[in-house]
């Protein structure tokens, strides 16, 4: 099946074609760790990592890297505030990040580099650029100078004054034009910094994830993703930088996912509306958080809600609630992937709201099968679920399982559920009826059936 993607470059969706045939290359801009991530950071983490989860069933080979940024003025301030080294902050949230991420069920990456690692590659690339006449040495910076390039603004398909209006660059007496960016500071020697021909100083935020692509991935790659805002200017950027200096196409296929709002208003410190990934977790299983950031076409803005949250925990509920009732069958079919609606959905830009859908589709049918197609549709279901990095934990687990401290436990309601089945021997119909009252005040659900007693958290 044929893999259609958008390319913001282009500006149109188009037919994935990989520079090798049994091989793709993907990086997506990771983290810079000086604080905990917000959900906001979690939904390209979310969308590329399914996006990686499809690839993998169509190529031999798929390089998946996601940057660190390990050196940058936030971290800096970051560890001067805490009064702590640059090293115990940068360390210690990207384990942060990792966990946060792994609890969302995002596969690792193939790739992790740092850009602490990487400073030799940023150098010559720097130089490069000096060498061929789009940089310039001003006050210990080396700077890009972007009217050097012909067709520097054609990702955000914008000019470059139109650009700069609103947007956040650095005014500074260093530069010739506004919108030349820095390739290289210097750096104080408090700060962390690396030698270099123009002195001690370390890279510009724009230059690092050109270099390590080149180092790391060779001179063009498929795919680069990442969020919408870095559109302008950081992508830009990079297109620049890789261009210029090595005359490389750098990347053929860019994809960005759209903006995610908190309650209908955009994320922002000065509002105070920002959701870390690690305290909603505190609240709702990494699945559920999952299930709402797939939930919209990752081009499509969304609108993160307790509301969404819900919804999510409910879908996830009935999904799971239909694999617990099959449970018991096996799983011995092979699914021809071609053939499901729910796989065309994702070859089709990562129609993700489709192939939940589709998900709930083979759900209903599964509820009324017949014992000899459950086997076929409860595979199906799982593939699906896989591939969307949902319904792969234990459905009972799932039923009975949730992120409240103060929920009353198993072996509680275990307990009650005895009582309440003794109670309907003795036919002491009141006391059965008070224990499952008692068991839904505290958000659990009882149902019988001929099989027995199952019980679920609300």
């Amino acid at each position: 099946m044929s893999l259609k993607v958008y390319n913001t470059l282009a500006g149109e969706k188009q037919p994935f074609e990989s520079i090798e045939p049994d091989k793709v290359s993907m990086y997506v801009c990771g983290p810079t760790v000086y604080n905990l991530a917000h959900i906001g950071n979690a939904r390209p983490v979310v969308v590329f990592d399914t996006l990686y989860r499809l690839l993998q069933t169509q190529f031999e080979e798929v390089v998946y890297a996601r940057n660190i940024t390990d050196v940058d003025d936030k971290i800096i301030a970051a560890a001067r505030e805490g009064q702590r080294s640059i090293d115990s902050v940068t360390e210690e949230f990207t384990a942060k990040y990792r966990e946060d991420m792994s609890a969302l069920n995002a596969l690792p990456p193939t790739l992790e580099p740092h850009a602490t690692h990487n400073i030799k590659p940023m150098i010559e690339l720097t130089q490069s650029l000096l060498e061929k006449g789009h940089a310039y040495k001003s006050q210990g910076h080396v700077l890009f100078a972007v009217e050097s390039m012909e067709d520097y603004g054609a990702l955000s398909n914008r000019k470059l004054e139109d650009m700069l209006a609103g947007a956040r660059v650095e005014v500074a007496d260093y530069k010739r034009h506004p919108g030349d960016f820095v390739l290289w500071k210097p750096a104080d020697e408090e700060d962390p910094g690396w030698d270099s021909p123009w002195g001690r100083g370390r890279p510009g935020w724009h230059l690092e994830c050109s270099a390590m692509i080149r180092e790391h991935m060779g001179p063009t790659i498929d795919i680069h993703g990442g969020g919408r805002d870095l559109i302008f200017p950081h992508h830009e950027n990079e297109i620049a930088q890789s261009r210029c200096a090595h005359g490389d196409d750098f990347v053929r296929y860019w994809m960005h996912n759209a903006y995610l709002d908190i309650d209908g208003e955009k994320m922002s410190k000065s509002i105070g509306n920002v959701r870390t990934v690690r305290d909603l977790l505190k609240r709702y299983r990494g699945e559920v958080l999952r299930f709402a950031l797939l939930s919209a076409h990752y081009r499509s803005p969304l609108n993160f809600s307790a509301e969404l949250l819900e919804q999510a925990e409910a879908a996830l509920g009935s999904l799971y609630s239909t694999l617990r009732e099959v449970q018991h069958v096996p799983v011995d079919a092979e699914i021809q992937l071609d053939d499901e609606a729910y796989y065309a959905a994702l070859n089709d830009d990562l129609n993700t709201p489709l192939a939940i859908a589709e998900i709930h589709a083979l759900a209903r049918q599964l509820h009324k099968a017949e014992a000899s197609e459950q086997p076929a549709l409860k595979a199906r279901i799982l593939v699906a679920g896989n591939l969307l990095g949902i319904l792969g934990q234990d459905p009972e687990a799932w039923m009975q399982g949730g992120v409240d401290d103060a929920a009353m436990g198993a072996a509680e309601i275990e307990g009650l559920i005895e009582q309440r089945a003794q109670a309907k021997t003795d036919k002491d119909f009141a006391l059965a009826d008070q224990i499952r009252q008692q068991l839904l005040d505290a958000g659990v659900v009882l149902e019988d059936s001929r099989e027995g007693t199952k019980w679920r958290r609300a």
